[in-house]
């Protein structure tokens, strides 16, 4: 039984998985610090308001909170253009980097006969004398 649940932890993919939630979460405290103490900042210097969780407004006695949406919102949009700009696009330029420019897909040998063909069959321009 040891040596079955021995085998299961040292697989390869969950080893891959563990690493990758413990460094998810690193990243993820990574991020929020940066949108909290950076992003949000700078929001608020622009619009000369930090937290909008103060913005409602009322229809029949019924009062709505949407700045607490409006905070949400921000939040998302304000994390996904940092992932977006400070991950995903150095991600992809190294990935381009180490795999190198990918191969344009090769014809299959029936299509090149197919294309030559038609290059054959092609009316070809008559040349004219009269001017």
């Amino acid at each position: 039984m040891l040596k079955g649940f021995r085998d299961f932890i040292l697989r390869g993919n969950v080893v891959d998985l563990a690493v990758g939630v413990m460094v998810g979460a690193a990243f993820g405290s990574v991020v929020t610090a940066l949108v909290k103490d950076l992003m949000t900042p700078l929001i608020a210097a622009i619009f000369k308001q930090p937290n909008f969780s103060a913005l409602t407004f009322t229809v029949n006695g019924s009062q709505f909170l949407y700045g607490d949406f409006l905070n949400a919102f921000i939040s998302f949009v304000i994390v996904s253009v940092t992932i977006y700009f400070f991950v995903v696009l150095p991600v992809n330029k190294l990935m381009t980097r180490f795999k190198g420019a990918p191969e344009a897909p090769k014809k299959p040998e029936d299509v090149k006969l197919l294309e030559e063909i038609r290059d054959l069959l092609k009316p070809k321009e008559v040349e004219s004398d009269i001017v």
